[in-house]
């Protein structure tokens, strides 16, 4: 009896350490509101901060030996000049499909119009189901750059319906004297449930495309993260970081269905000269699938303070997925939409490798809506109101997903001293109990 008691207290010991070691382990001040970095994160030379948790994966050079991805999984691989990597998914009948690639180049590398990335998707015959290519545009320095492939459920269509194998195609497009570093690739797969019923496919012929006032309030301070996986969230208004030259930051903005999104960005005045830099900043925007939305990288910068817009957006819907044109199509499902800024290379030669003050102004317009009946989790697909309150308070996606760790265990908002007490309040009270059997 005497050692089934022992055994207990060791049980109870057991289940305090962790409790103890869960509390150190609880997010600090290294993961204040709007801080950017990830612990562990795998970032390259040119700052590109990798998910810590994505596996390694080898593209095949054939459909027979491609490796398949799961659905909500993260990967790595490489991609060399002139290269092509296939993947495999497997898909049912009933579930849109999403594969996404960040081609991410070395530091310093030169692109021209030609370089890019293009992303595929095909079933076993060969009949390709939806793609995208995106490249550097007028913007000549290499960053990272997304773009992703889809399988979409279209109504009266029987292309791609099938379930089964699809293979997903990475090309890297370029030109005989493109820059032959290899590029990094950052590789997600994501599924979304099919509806039922499938609801309008005709896209509404009335839509507001003027830009509306900008955000009251003044700027507030906010840096972005170094990828995709550090983005840092943003709700509407005016927010100020500095970047400095060949640097990329990243947020991310919860837009919900029947909403619009306006984006614009100002580059701050520079004392340091007065030579004008044509495509200093490039913004870029992709949806919840990390897929390419649009981007702009016609801002000339003289020293004086100067701005842009992206062009506006649809409200999303899902009946915008049905549209020939791409943006539109984009903008298909609600959930965070990724934001990018890259301040072009060339302003350090002019200006110097200082930091250039950035503005960027968010408005979200109109009433959330409710979305698809969706036979299923939406996922990512959806706004939440621990995704508003992640806008309201800049939290970056890692330090989210603590905070969620934290609802699951039970131990949001009690600090560390009390998960002590209450640990040795269970260790006490069985040693209290067995003491009393003794006597």
């Amino acid at each position: 009896m005497d050692r089934r008691r022992g055994g207990g207290r060791g049980r109870t010991a057991g289940v305090l350490g962790a409790a103890v070691c869960a509390a150190l382990a609880l997010p600090g001040g290294a993961w204040a509101a709007g801080g950017a970095g990830t612990a562990g994160a795998d970032t390259d030379a040119k700052g590109y901060a990798f998910e810590a948790d994505a596996a390694r994966v080898k593209g095949a050079v054939s459909t027979l030996d491609a490796e398949r991805l799961q659905a909500g999984r993260t990967y790595r691989d490489t991609l060399k000049k002139d290269g092509k990597l296939y993947y495999r998914v497997d898909l049912d009948a009933q579930q849109n499909a999403y594969a996404s690639v960040v081609a991410v180049p070395k530091a310093g590398t030169a692109a021209t119009f030609a370089d890019g990335v293009k992303v595929s998707m095909r079933d076993g015959s060969g009949t390709q189901c939806g793609y995208q290519d995106e490249d550097f545009g007028s913007g000549k320095y290499g960053r990272p750059i997304a773009a992703y492939a889809d399988r979409t459920l279209e109504p009266g269509s029987s292309t791609c319906r099938k379930a089964g194998a699809y293979y997903v195609l990475v090309e890297r497009t370029s030109k005989e004297d493109s820059d032959p570093g290899d590029w990094e690739l950052e590789i997600r797969f994501r599924t979304e449930p099919g509806v039922k019923p499938v609801g309008p496919t005709k896209l509404p012929e009335n839509w507001a495309s003027g830009t509306p006032q900008p955000p009251a309030g003044g700027p507030r301070p906010r840096d972005g993260g170094a990828g995709l996986h550090e983005a840092v969230s943003l709700g509407e208004g005016e927010w100020r970081t500095d970047l400095r030259p060949g640097q990329t930051v990243f947020y991310r903005i919860p837009v919900d269905w029947g909403q619009q999104l306006f984006v614009g960005a100002e580059l701050g005045s520079s004392p340091a000269a007065d030579t004008y830099v044509g495509g200093a900043l490039a913004l870029s925007l992709e949806n919840p699938a990390y897929g390419h939305v649009t981007d702009s990288q016609s801002l000339g910068y003289s020293g004086g303070p100067a701005s842009m817009e992206l062009g506006p957006q649809r409200p999303v819907a899902y009946e915008n997925r049905f549209a020939a044109n791409r943006e539109t199509s984009a903008m298909r499902f609600a959930g965070w939409y990724y934001l990018s800024a890259t301040l072009s290379p060339e302003l350090a030669e002019v200006y110097g490798d200082g930091a250039l003050p950035l503005t960027l102004r968010v408005t979200v317009r109109g009433k959330a809506e409710a979305g698809p009946a969706y036979q299923g989790d939406a996922g990512p697909f959806a706004v939440t109101g621990d995704d508003r309150d992640a806008a309201e308070n800049g939290l970056s996606v890692p330090a989210q997903q603590r905070g969620d760790t934290l609802r699951i265990v039970g131990l949001a908002g009690i600090g560390t001293g009390t998960v002590l007490v209450l640990g040795l309040g269970v260790w006490w009270l069985p040693a209290r109990r067995s003491a009393a059997g003794r006597a």
